[in-house]
């Protein structure tokens, strides 16, 4: 087995399963799934790793069926990190430039971004994302883009994700002991996103709904840019736990339960609708009535609901300017809950859909890699083959110019191309990254 070229890995480490997704780009810019493995996620709680040993197993499992399957060697790997100690906080900075002559050019929005890593946080916490949002120049406000534009004063408003850098490291640590190199990290909820949001959605204002097993996370569009995003640290573990308490039965009936005939809305089922559970050695089978088994169901969901709708209004969506036109896209495992759509619109009164992957798939694609179960990997995979891209743009730019190279690379759309990417930031999370990867390398 050999690691083909231009191949993309993604690793969603959760905390029900963990998923290690192949993918590479095909001729007509689609994604072409080549395998997928998944394992029991064992010592991963509220999306924190908290068992070492087992996460590693689970990792090493899930990477040896998606091999297996792909007949590809997997080597790095984009990993996606969410959990219960990420946050999000807004911030405003400026710099005043030496030189109000010269055109604003990247390296003074690198210098205010550099800026905003520089802030205090809290004993043991670190910035692990600075995203710009709108930028003003010498008090112009509303400016996507001041490369180019003359001014003294630059500042801007960012979207700053903070999170634990022991959690982050450790699952460096396990990415790296299951004999893996790590090629990048992503916030979760912004891979989902890339994953099941269309770019009109963004532009028109959205919020993402991803329920996961122990989590469920947010991220807020609007106008083409990310403005929020929260970590709840409910998933549908909870549920599951619930039904278990609640009915007397064991962990695997619940979640078969749940699965199989569990649903958000309770007025769905007649008092007449009873499910028989067999019974653990020589006792009586149990009898449960499904109308039981949705108000269980019912009452948490609506707490989660509840708990992500206050974050969506903290963020201000009651306001006429910052209206999610698009409303809620629901994603992750839990959103396949049957009739939960209808409750988070009755709960928010906001437009809702079941957001799956399938949009950036090749058209042959396994059914079961599309589903909203599979939304956080699909995104890890294109953010993978997105660095790729970029560090192929940047060998081009590093290349020499010599009367060979200049008869294989001219070409107006290629130069295009270049001058264009160059343009893109320095990618979310690469200064953090740098930092991660120094320290587990120093560690070893």
């Amino acid at each position: 087995m050999e690691q083909a070229k231009n191949i993309a890995v993604g690793l969603d480490i959760g905390t029900t399963k963990i998923v290690a997704m192949i993918g590479q780009e095909n001729e007509y810019g689609k994604i072409q799934i080549l395998g997928v493995g998944k394992s029991k996620s064992l010592g991963v709680h509220r999306g924190v790793v908290n068992n070492i040993t087992q996460t590693i197993q689970s990792i090493q499992q899930a990477v040896q069926e998606a091999e297996a399957v792909s007949s590809v060697k997997i080597s790095n790997v984009v990993v996606g990190i969410a959990g219960q100690h990420i946050r999000s906080l807004q911030h405003s900075d400026y710099i005043t430039r030496s030189d109000a002559e010269q055109v604003i050019g990247e390296d003074d929005i690198d210098t205010l971004i550099d800026q905003v890593y520089k802030l205090v946080m809290l004993p043991g916490e670190e910035i692990i994302h600075v995203l710009p949002q709108e930028y003003k120049v010498d008090g112009q406000a509303e400016i996507k883009e001041p490369i180019g534009m003359y001014g003294g004063r630059l500042e801007a408003n960012f979207h700053v994700v903070v999170g634990q850098v022991s959690s982050i490291r450790n699952i460096g640590r396990c990415v790296k002991s299951s004999g893996l190199d790590l090629s990048g990290i992503t916030l979760e909820p912004l891979a989902s996103a890339n994953a099941v949001l269309s770019q009109e959605e963004k532009e028109a204002g959205v919020a993402l709904i991803d329920i996961g097993g122990g989590t469920t996370d947010l991220a807020i569009f609007k106008d083409g840019i990310i403005r929020h995003t929260a970590v709840i640290p409910f998933g549908g573990n909870v549920i599951t736990e619930d039904i278990k308490e609640g009915c007397s039965i064991i962990e695997k009936q619940a979640e078969l339960l749940k699965i199989k005939f569990g649903s958000a809305w309770p007025g769905e089922n007649k008092d007449n609708e009873i499910v028989s559970i067999p019974g653990l050695r020589g006792r009586e089978p149990k009898e449960i009535t499904l109308k039981n088994l949705s108000k269980i169901i019912h009452a948490r969901v609506v707490e989660i609901i509840e708990q992500v709708y206050l974050e969506i209004k903290n963020y201000g969506h009651e306001e006429q300017k910052k209206k999610l036109i698009a409303g809620i896209v629901l994603t992750g495992g839990g959103s396949q809950l049957k009739h939960l759509k209808q409750l988070v619109e009755y709960i928010t009164g906001m437009d809702t859909r079941i957001g799956f992957p399938n949009e950036h798939l090749a058209g042959n694609s396994d059914e079961e890699v599309a589903s909203p179960l599979y939304a956080t990997a699909v995104g890890l995979v294109m953010n993978a083959i997105e660095r790729q891209q970029r560090e192929v743009i940047e060998i081009q730019e590093e290349r020499p110019y010599t009367e060979e190279t200049a008869e294989d690379t001219t070409g107006e759309h290629e130069v295009q191309v270049v001058k264009e990417a160059k343009k893109e930031r320095k990618s979310i999370f690469e200064k953090f990254f740098e930092r991660l990867n120094n320290f587990l390398e120093n560690a070893e």
